[in-house]
């Protein structure tokens, strides 16, 4: 386009200079007019878009992680911009995690699962293995841990929120076990900023102090060691939750108390919109086969976990338990034994009921059983036909 212009303005200057016939005046203007088409139309060959840069996958890097035995097309599936990068650390971080016990199989796996590892330096992996050493007791523990869940410890690049939320948590009172639960089970926690774990802390101290607790930080410790979740749920879930329970299970607060750092410390994070439809449904439930409103509550009371049913679920595990000759109120008593799955419980009654048992005579304590000991069970019950 500037050459284009150039040829221009020398063809006016020469036309200003030296007087022309006005035809080929006309004819030179024509043929500058051309030009400048002609290069607005074509864009320079050797010029190659950025976009076109970007969206090239480094070759180096991609024959690197098939010798070291990564998944590539798993890996271009996970996170498919760490392909295009033109500096990573494929082979430090292999030397990095073999020197800490990890064999060949379980490094590829990891990158494969989790490509932006790869792009961490020797110096984050070393400080960041020993802020992990401070919770754990073994570099092999470690291992084991990121074959299992790799983004637990490389999601997150800044180690220093790290070391500062392991120091805020520990300062609660929660003690390496803790921490070792959340690390594996809710490493999102450790990558909130601390100013935000601590928003859900002191709102969890709030709501001691609102129901009448002396020991919100104890409060506070007992719930998150509950529900190793709540940290990376939004506060607004939880006070919605406990205003509903508030106002759902009509307890008094000191009740209301123990519920919350007791079951239902488990349910706290669920979706408000879930939690409402749930306990509405199990109502309807319970008093179409004969409870009250009162029974629900009171299972909630002792088995919260019972509002992670869905309706449906719910629904069949009620009338399988009905069909066996199994009260209402058993149910109420014994609520657990709804957390079996409907599979479970269809198999242990049909047992069961071989050996002619009477729930209403014997209870059903037998079905809120670990496995090892129903089985047990059954052999005591089968000596005694």
């Amino acid at each position: 386009m500037a050459v284009a212009m150039s040829r221009v303005r020398a063809a006016l200057m020469l036309h200003r200079a030296v007087p022309q016939p006005q035809q080929c005046l006309l004819a030179s203007l024509q043929l500058a007019r051309t030009l400048v088409c002609k290069a607005v139309e074509t864009p320079p060959a050797a010029e190659t878009p950025p976009e076109a840069e970007k969206n090239t996958e480094n070759k180096l890097l991609l024959d690197n992680l098939k010798v070291l035995g990564v998944d590539v097309p798993m890996a271009r599936k996970r996170q498919p911009g760490v392909l295009r990068r033109t500096e990573t650390n494929e082979h430090g971080l292999v030397t990095f995690l073999k020197a800490k016990g990890a064999d060949r199989e379980t490094v590829a796996s990891i990158i494969s699962r989790f490509p932006r590892a790869i792009t961490r330096s020797r110096q984050h992996l070393e400080e960041r293995w020993q802020l992990w050493r401070s919770v754990f007791q073994s570099d092999q523990e470690v291992v084991s841990i990121l074959h299992r869940s790799p983004e637990s410890f490389f999601r997150s690049s800044d180690n220093d929120n790290l070391e500062k939320n392991i120091v805020f948590l520990s300062s609660l009172g929660l003690d390496s076990r803790d921490l070792h639960r959340l690390l594996t089970t809710a490493p999102r926690t450790f990558s909130n900023s601390v100013e935000l774990n601590r928003q859900m802390v002191e709102l969890l101290q709030d709501i001691c102090h609102t129901l009448g607790g002396t020991q919100p930080s104890k409060f506070a410790k007992a719930v998150i060691s509950k529900n190793l979740y709540i940290l990376i749920r939004s506060t607004k879930r939880v006070e919605a939750n406990v205003k509903f329970f508030r106002e759902a299970l009509g307890l008094r607060d000191s009740l209301l108390l123990a519920f919350l750092q007791g079951s239902g410390a488990d349910i706290l994070d669920m979706s408000h919109d879930i939690l409402r439809r749930n306990f509405r449904m199990l109502q309807e439930k319970l008093t179409s086969v004969g409870g009250s409103k009162k029974d629900s509550i009171t299972i909630i009371v002792n088995y919260a976990s019972v509002l992670y049913l869905s309706p449906e679920r719910l629904s069949e595990k009620v009338d399988c338990l009905l069909r066996e000759g199994i009260s209402v109120g058993q149910i109420v008593q014994k609520p657990k034994v709804l957390d079996f799955s409907l599979e479970n419980l269809k198999w242990r009654m049909d047992e069961l009921r071989k050996l002619h048992y009477d729930f209403g005579i014997n209870g059903i304590t037998v079905l809120d059983t670990s496995k090892k000991r129903f089985e047990a069970k059954l052999i005591k019950l089968s000596a005694l036909e």
